[in-house]
């Protein structure tokens, strides 16, 4: 059977597939409904299906002759806290939460790899299909491994994509080496001494204050990291006070931390929580640090980033494949699954029109016409990488 035809064949199933998860998101570690789907299809398919590895994970395993080597691909299932507004005919049932990233797609095109891989069986080897839930807020990779995720399902390497509405449809950007950021998060709280808006002098103003630290964290990036070494630093929000002629007892600033160097990453605690204990101080006042370490940066590996860069030039033609010149400020828990297996994670651009909608936003919608794309590259990889002797 060739890929092309097999592909064709399964397109209608795919979108049906991809809207019907669109309707129905679910955040992460809750996706009961999703990961029943997704076994639901496995098993019809013929492979043996695991389920419950954090929670609602699902893998699903198919050997076929006696080769030693074995291969994991992830597809990430977990939707957004977001109020979708496209207005679309499948859009979500479920008020406040929405596919506003692709996650719906990622799962929708490794379900068609995994038919196809399963009515060709052109490989000899172990594949895992790894459905990863929980992949925007709570490491549901990490919680995989730390469940046992590569004991129990041996990979030699691992892969995953990602689409990317900014990239050309069809284009393949990958980068060996660095390609996401790590993320922190610090909440800073300002303890000062509320009182009359209108005797300021018997209050301590924790507004005044926390502006001061909101306008000193702006020097890190400029005049505490180096040039070359790419850093974020984003006050997300400021919450204090509630009128006019009421100063509060408090304020909390919430700030988004991005770095790719472990050092930088250190040195970047350290002088958030100075500044903001200094500046405090000098308004007579305290403040604490809640600093919380999220994803690590995503590592690629180099022999793996050759392969798929190989791969897809061989798919879709040098025109349609691209070396990243930096890295993604965007973080990725695919970053767990780097530190334990060889591997490369990559994107899949979607951009058309030049109209569509940024991921993250209630307006996205994925791109339907990546599916076969995705479903045919995922089987190519995975019957070059387990190719028959």
């Amino acid at each position: 059977m060739k890929l092309s035809a097999a592909i064709s064949n399964a397109l209608p199933e795919l979108v049906a597939i991809r809207r019907d998860l669109h309707a129905h998101p679910e955040l992460g570690l809750e996706e009961r409904r999703t990961s029943a789907f997704i076994a639901g299809h496995l098993e019809a398919l013929g492979y043996t299906v695991t389920t419950g590895l954090a929670k609602t994970g699902v893998v699903g395993t198919l050997k076929v002759g006696a080769g030693p080597r074995s291969i994991g691909i992830r597809a990430d299932i977990d939707a957004l806290p977001i109020l979708e507004e496209t207005g679309l005919d499948y859009a979500s049932k479920t008020p406040g939460l929405m596919h506003a990233c692709g996650h719906d797609g990622h799962t929708a095109m490794l379900l068609g790899a995994a038919r196809a891989l399963a009515e060709r069986r052109n490989f000899d080897g172990t594949i895992h299909l790894i459905f990863q839930p929980a992949e925007e807020n709570f490491g549901g990779a990490k919680i995989m491994i730390d469940e046992g995720l590569f004991d129990k399902f041996p990979c030699d390497a691992v892969f995953a994509l990602h689409n990317e509405p900014n990239l050309p449809f069809g284009q393949f950007a990958l980068r060996e080496g660095p390609i996401g950021a790590a993320v922190d998060e610090a909440r800073i709280t300002v303890h000062g001494r509320g009182g009359h808006g209108a005797e300021p002098q018997e209050t301590a103003d924790p507004i005044v204050c926390g502006a001061s630290i909101v306008m000193a964290l702006q020097t890190i990036v400029s005049r505490n990291i180096h040039p070359m070494d790419p850093t974020v630093v984003t006050v997300g929000a400021f919450h204090a006070g509630s009128a006019s002629n009421i100063i509060p007892e408090r304020a909390e600033i919430v700030v988004g931390i991005r770095s790719f160097d472990p050092a930088v990453r250190d040195a970047l605690e350290r002088r958030i929580r100075m500044i903001a204990e200094a500046q405090a101080a000098s308004f007579g006042m305290r403040a604490t640090v809640d600093y919380q370490r999220s994803y690590d940066a995503t590592i690629n590996h180099k022999s793996e980033t050759d392969f798929v860069r190989d791969l897809a030039v061989r798919f879709a033609g040098a025109d349609k494949v691209v070396d990243l010149a930096r890295p993604y400020m965007g973080s990725e828990d695919f970053a767990y699954m780097l530190k334990e297996r060889p591997g490369t994670y990559f994107f899949l651009g979607s951009r058309v029109t030049g109209e569509e909608k940024p991921l993250h936003h209630p307006g996205y919608n994925f791109n339907d016409d990546l599916l076969p794309i995705g479903a045919a590259f995922w089987t190519e990889l995975a019957e070059a990488y387990l190719a028959r002797a």
